[in-house]
């Protein structure tokens, strides 16, 4: 099984690091019991990809998380802000701590140059805005600190638009767009150069950002509607749309977003992932397909279990008859064409 390079789009090390309380050196470096530690990474070639700060859930709230439905309300912006500086410290000792192992990058010649140099490219990314104000301040602040992708939402309202709830069978368009301010956030975000993910908008805040961002459009780790009609998946018109302009997915490894039966079950193989991959490439073409695994945030698949497990998918897609070059794009390439074109 060869060994390629992976630039991943999505993963949620951060929050799971603040719950366990983990420190920079005894969570990612010496080892922890998730989907990603530096060993891991190691191991299966995960050479980059986009650090998530997620603010985290009030744990008053009681939701199954075997369950088909579930619906999130709204969180403090006191409570995010809490989160989001936390995780942020977090990830400023992760990459401080030993930047020939775990490097921030900032631009695409930086994700170039911590690959040459043995080092995992880490670009710092924000899921759910519910801690920056009305006046931008912090995403400023967080920008200076290294802030390049940014979702307005979780699946769960702010002041800036309505994230869709985790539903199945169901359409994403379960409600209200962007409000004023979520559309003032797109546009400050396009003058900054920070990428504006659609993964947990629901299909009005898809087209309101279709129709503010002057950007390509991005979904860091979604997968496909017309396969799995989960309400996290994008629809044929909305892949449609993000074709038009130049858009990119990376494919989300989350089971229940990938089964034709939307079960959480990882008893998921290759092929269901391979299925999803080729409709995807059928919508966007060579250019605009990648991976966006949410390692550490959802249920994958067995035969991954883990960062270490990404030369099976990538064998996978070898032996589905993908060529060496639209591997290579899929795992890497693509990442870095679309990440040169945003923020430079």
């Amino acid at each position: 099984m060869s060994y390629i390079a992976v630039f991943d789009g999505h993963n949620d090390l951060l929050s799971c690091l603040q719950a366990e309380g983990e420190t920079a050196t005894s969570g990612f470096f010496a080892g922890r019991d998730g989907d990603i530690t530096l060993d891991k990474c190691r191991a299966g070639g995960f050479a980059g990809g986009l650090f998530a700060i997620w603010p985290r859930n009030d744990p008053k709230t009681r939701v199954d998380p075997m369950a088909v439905f579930r619906e999130f309300p709204e969180i403090s912006p006191a409570s995010a802000l809490s989160d989001t500086l936390a995780q942020a410290a977090i990830f400023a000792r992760l990459t401080g701590q030993n930047r020939n192992a775990l490097r921030a990058c900032r631009t695409v010649a930086e994700i170039q140059r911590a690959r040459e140099d043995g080092a995992i490219a880490a670009v710092l990314h924000l899921e759910g805005a519910e801690a920056i104000g009305p006046d931008l301040d912090l995403l400023h602040l967080l920008y200076a600190a290294g802030l390049r992708s940014l979702g307005p939402v979780w699946s769960r309202p702010n002041r800036f638009g309505h994230g869709v709830p985790f539903n199945f069978p169901a359409s994403p368009d379960t409600g209200p767009g962007l409000s004023d301010e979520g559309r003032a956030l797109v546009r400050e975000c396009d003058g900054l150069g920070i990428l504006v993910d659609l993964s947990h908008l629901n299909e009005a805040g898809f087209w309101d950002v279709a129709k503010t961002s002057t950007r390509p459009l991005v979904a860091t780790h979604s997968a496909a509607h017309a396969l799995t009609p989960a309400t996290r998946n994008l629809t044929d018109r909305q892949l449609a749309a993000m074709a038009e302009r130049g858009g990119l997915v990376g494919l989300n490894f989350g089971c229940a977003f990938l089964r034709a039966d939307g079960v959480k079950n990882a008893d998921t193989p290759a092929e269901v992932l391979i299925r999803h991959l080729d409709h995807l490439l059928e919508k966007l073409g060579e250019n605009g397909v990648a991976l966006g695994s949410d390692f550490d945030g959802t249920l994958i698949p067995a035969f991954l279990q883990d960062a270490a497990g990404l030369p099976k998918l990538v064998q996978a897609m070898r032996d589905a008859g993908y060529g060496d070059r639209l591997v290579q794009r899929i795992c890497w390439g693509n990442w870095m064409d679309f990440l040169a074109r945003v923020i430079g």
